[in-house]
């Protein structure tokens, strides 16, 4: 049996509240090694965000700096064009060839999962956590197949391969979005609460999503 490392993307633009409480949950009530916060290269199915790459790296930074268990991971920022998190699942089993690597989905983006790159081969490469609620209406959706294929009757599950099943983790989220958080800030307002107060200084410092 070993330890999971969780590998939680996103574009962070910026990283708040509700990324860290969902990350540390995770960790927390399933006992990972880490959480790998991967901010997105450039990401297929979003459009580009409005800051750079390395200003976003520094936000991230700054969220988890001396919180245990969340470790920033940037490789995706290092590879030109498109992120698709098939080719980071790859580098990363590169990087882990032993150790079961967790890839954690809101429920909506498992929802949208069959519309991503290589997307049945994920499983190949890493188990799949989802965090939302069994209550969610999956009967007719094409992923409810995959879903009954892999999903695991217990987490103990996971550390006992390194890949191969789904996961679904209801833990408490923080209704925050980052695009809540760039409007507040774009109207001259506070966000205070909703991100890191050390997120707010690099974003205050570097007059960004003025």
């Amino acid at each position: 049996m070993h330890k999971i490392i969780g590998i939680f993307g996103g574009t962070f633009n910026p990283i708040h509240n509700g990324h860290l409480r969902l990350a540390i949950e995770l960790y927390e009530q399933l006992n990972l090694a880490q959480v790998r916060l991967i901010p997105a290269g450039c990401p297929p199915h979003k459009t580009q965000p409005n800051v750079t790459n390395q200003q976003r790296l520094q936000m991230v930074q700054a969220a988890i700096n001396g919180t245990q268990g969340l470790i920033i991971d940037d490789r995706e920022l290092q590879r030109k064009g498109f992120s698709y998190t098939f080719d980071t699942l790859n580098s990363l089993r590169d990087d882990y060839p032993k150790t079961p690597l967790c890839l954690i989905l809101g429920m909506d983006a498992f929802l949208g999962l069959s519309n991503w790159y290589k997307w049945e081969y994920l499983i190949d490469l890493a188990h799949i956590i989802i965090v939302g609620r069994e209550q969610y209406d999956l009967s007719t959706t094409t992923i409810n197949s995959f879903l009954q294929k892999y999903k695991a009757n217990n987490p103990q599950v996971l550390t006992r391969q390194i890949a191969g099943k789904i996961w679904i983790q209801d833990i408490p989220t923080l209704n925050i979005s980052a695009t809540q958080i760039r409007a507040i800030i774009a109207a001259g307002k506070n966000p205070s609460c909703l991100l890191p107060p050390a997120v707010l200084d690099v974003i205050n410092t570097q007059h960004l999503y003025r």
